[in-house]
């Protein structure tokens, strides 16, 4: 039986550029609500104000610092996911581009996350007059590293991968779109 040498699917990159800064734009506006759900979520760390006038972290209260990142960590990486199976979806457009549009968007969705996750908490946290000594006082929760914002886009890229790997097909289903 002799089979016939099948044509080999082709990156397709001119004609998949628009969607692509679509999938970036829209997928990267996630970082709104990503910094609005941690703002609703992460603990405040409660301090204790010094002589000096400087509130110090309670020892219990320290790892709040680390809850935090973690937590943002964790929705940033569900972010991601959502992402790339969001992009897998687009059925037309699967290939490379897409999953580096996926990932910048995932990127652009992390960053926008850290910034508006310090704007959606504002003034909660803000004293309104100074603080007495030996007052315990809430501090605002905050992102003090920046290795967060690698977790969006590597699972973004993972799910997308993950996907492709389990298509099993050599045009990973565009021409069934």
């Amino acid at each position: 039986m002799h089979q016939l040498p099948r044509e080999r699917a082709r990156v397709v990159v001119k004609a998949d550029l628009l969607p692509a800064v679509s999938v970036l734009s829209t997928f990267g506006l996630l970082g709104i609500p990503l910094g609005w759900l941690w703002a609703q979520v992460a603990p405040p760390q409660r301090a204790q104000v010094h002589p000096d006038g400087k509130p110090y972290p309670i020892d219990i209260e320290a790892w709040h610092v680390f809850d935090a990142v973690v937590i943002f960590a964790l929705l940033a990486g569900a972010c991601g996911v959502v992402i790339g199976a969001g992009t897998w979806m687009l059925r037309e457009r699967r290939g490379p581009v897409a999953m580096a549009a996926a990932v910048l968007g995932a990127q652009v969705a992390g960053w926008l996350g850290t910034l508006m996750g310090g704007v959606f908490l504002g003034d909660r946290y803000t004293l309104t007059e100074p603080p007495e000594v030996g007052q315990i006082v809430d501090i605002a929760p905050q992102i003090t590293t920046d290795w967060v914002l690698i977790c969006a886009p590597f699972t973004a890229a993972l799910t997308y991968g993950f996907l492709a790997a389990w298509n099993g097909r050599d045009d990973l289903g565009r021409r069934l779109g």
